[in-house]
């Protein structure tokens, strides 16, 4: 049965390579659709040879389009935080530069609040050795990446990088979240 997109929200996360955000994502129930693009700078139609510079301001980030009776945006905070290091300022791994940096782009004030709840619950709670340097800021255009990155770890498994760096977040996911997976996956 086709979902009436009035239901459905917009969540948008930068958190290191969007190859490996994405692929996380696409997992989760009540998750309709993801796509991997850039936003959080400056310039107009940013294509990812200029991102890679890290001088656009632009963040690798993906696009979650998401039903929140199904999947509350706090539900994929949690993912969110649980699936890539949030206490690297600029970094995730060997991927370095602004272009991965950990980030929040709330569209409501209600996401903004629910974001900066989870942090503070988390930084209280110390599950993250050192602090939390994910930003939270409000959503600016987010301009869809090329068409080559756009499902990537699906279309591309057995490449080494999704292997070594996706895998392992595939599998976290696997066993943390399990309830929250889609049958198909």
């Amino acid at each position: 049965m086709e979902q009436n997109n009035a239901n459905l929200d917009t969540a948008i996360f930068a958190g290191g390579c969007f190859w490996c955000t994405e692929a996380v994502f696409q997992r989760l129930k009540g998750v309709h659709k993801v796509e991997s693009g850039y936003t959080g700078g400056e310039i107009k139609n940013p294509a990812y040879r200029e991102i890679c510079t890290g001088r656009t301001g632009h963040a690798e980030a993906i696009r979650i389009t998401f039903d929140p009776q199904q999947m509350s945006f706090v539900e994929l905070l949690e993912i969110f935080f649980a699936t890539h290091d949030p206490t690297t300022l600029n970094r995730q791994g060997n991927d370095v530069g602004t272009q991965y940096r950990s980030e929040i782009f709330y569209t409501t004030e209600q996401q903004k609040k629910e974001a900066t709840a989870v942090i503070e619950v988390l930084e209280r709670q110390k599950v993250f050795t050192n602090p939390i340097v994910t930003a939270v800021s409000e959503a600016k255009p987010f301009y869809i990446a090329e068409e080559e990155h756009q499902n990537y770890y699906n279309d591309h498994s057995n490449q080494p990088y999704c292997q070594f760096i996706i895998d392992p977040k595939i599998k976290k996911l696997s066993t943390h979240f399990s309830k929250k997976l889609n049958s198909a996956t």
